[in-house]
């Protein structure tokens, strides 16, 4: 069984990685063939220069993405096979002699040394790339308090709940998934109802609505949709980028509606309430909560799979790491998205679906025309490509590409 495992894990990790590099050429080559014609429905609205500058941006990632995909791979091999799990668990080992505690610090490392990995790309997106194309207002001191807010958010709350998982692990017997599932569970819940008013405040500001016209207009539309929120708020989105947008956070008493300041200087009173009655058409339809239950179900069915896999030695063996609660843990979290990786189509289409549903909502309740300009200028600000490979965008991407969106707008 071992042995089965060892190449089906070699062939995933290479076919999921070669397969991912050929989606992302095919989306280069795409773009790069109909860089210099605006589509029809775009052509009176977005110049060829905005569409060339969308074009060159979204290749600029797209290579950048191609070099991410072939580091992450190398990366899960060092660490399984390439033995790199059991040296970190031998040091802690060697130094500690809590088992909880021990668990605890390898996977903590594990995904510092992941961040590690990843910062290098992520300096060159934010200070190269987004530098180049006009879009980011980060600082080299931003970005350096950023990442230390986050080092201590996650060391915060990730002990804690890493200590609680493993506890649960070797504690609470054969049905310690189902227990763990639970906890899992009750915080994430809980992370939603926190978050919008203890954490994300942590990274940026956020002000009550002042325009009194647009707050009297929002409260009118919110009011005829049956929404109630904890507030409207402005995010100084532009400290860090010029990218544009907005949301709802939040569950329960604790939603809040959040415009992002850059979103409120490109967009009329008009198209604001258009982009918002999109939002409310997500929570007419209870996307929000069946995205909820949906990762509940998926964590549920990753955890009872993982409870087999804990005790079976051949699953360590296969992937040349040490037996114990923590590694065995560690690995689901790192091979698991191998398995699944075909699902992702499935995953993506669910969630354009979705925001077909939220548009077909909007235009019910305010002007389709506006919600139509409001996302063509979105498209245009935001530098967002309008002609995606059909394959990689049914393979990737949560909303539907921009010229079928458009389309499905104006058929309404």
């Amino acid at each position: 069984m071992s042995l089965t495992f060892y190449y089906l894990f070699i062939f995933l990790l290479i076919t999921t990685t070669l397969f991912q590099v050929w989606l992302t050429k095919r989306h280069i080559a795409h773009i790069q063939k109909n860089k210099n014609t605006v589509p029809i429905a775009f052509s009176k609205t977005i110049s060829i220069l905005d569409h060339k500058k969308a074009a060159d941006y979204t290749i600029a990632k797209s290579h950048v993405g191609v070099i991410d995909l072939f580091i992450q791979a190398i990366f899960l091999y060092l660490l399984t096979l390439g033995g790199g799990i059991n040296t970190i668990t031998d040091i802690f080992s060697n130094s500690l002699n809590n088992e909880l505690l021990i668990g605890s610090m390898v996977i903590i490392s594990v995904m510092l040394i992941s961040s590690l990995v990843d910062l290098p790309l992520s300096l060159y997106k934010t200070f190269n790339i987004d530098e180049r194309f006009g879009f980011n207002r980060m600082t080299a001191q931003i970005f350096i308090i950023d990442l230390i807010k986050q080092s201590i958010l996650s060391l915060l709350i990730g002990i804690p709940i890493l200590l609680i998982s493993l506890w649960i692990i070797s504690n609470l017997g054969n049905f310690w998934w189902l227990w763990l599932w639970l906890f899992i569970s009750i915080f994430n819940f809980s992370m939603l109802t926190i978050y919008p008013t203890y954490i994300a405040p942590f990274f940026n500001k956020f002000l009550p609505l002042k325009d009194k016209k647009l707050k009297a207009k929002i409260e009118k539309l919110l009011s005829k949709c049956g929404f109630k929120s904890g507030g409207l708020f402005v995010m100084n989105g532009s400290l860090r980028s010029n990218h544009g947008n907005a949301y709802f956070t939040g569950f329960g008493n604790s939603k809040r509606i959040v415009f992002f300041d850059t979103l409120l200087e490109k967009l009329s009173h008009k198209e604001i309430e258009a982009v918002l009655a999109h939002e409310l058409g997500h929570f007419h339809h209870n996307h929000v909560k069946k995205r909820i239950i949906l990762m509940f179900v998926i964590s549920f069915i990753g955890l009872y799979i993982l409870g087999i896999l804990k005790d079976s030695s051949w699953f360590y063996l296969s992937l040349g790491v040490t037996q114990s609660d923590a590694n065995g843990l560690l690995l689901f979290l790192l091979v698991s998205p191998l398995f699944i990786f075909f699902i992702k189509p499935l995953m993506a289409y669910y969630s354009r679906k979705n925001e077909f549903e939220a548009d077909e909502y909007a235009c019910k309740h305010a002007s389709p025309q506006d919600l139509k300009i409001s996302l063509i200028k979105l498209y245009r600000d935001n530098a967002s490509t309008l002609t995606p490979d059909p394959l990689h965008s049914n393979f990737y991407d949560s909303h539907p590409p921009a010229l079928e969106r458009i389309n499905t707008i104006d058929k309404i």
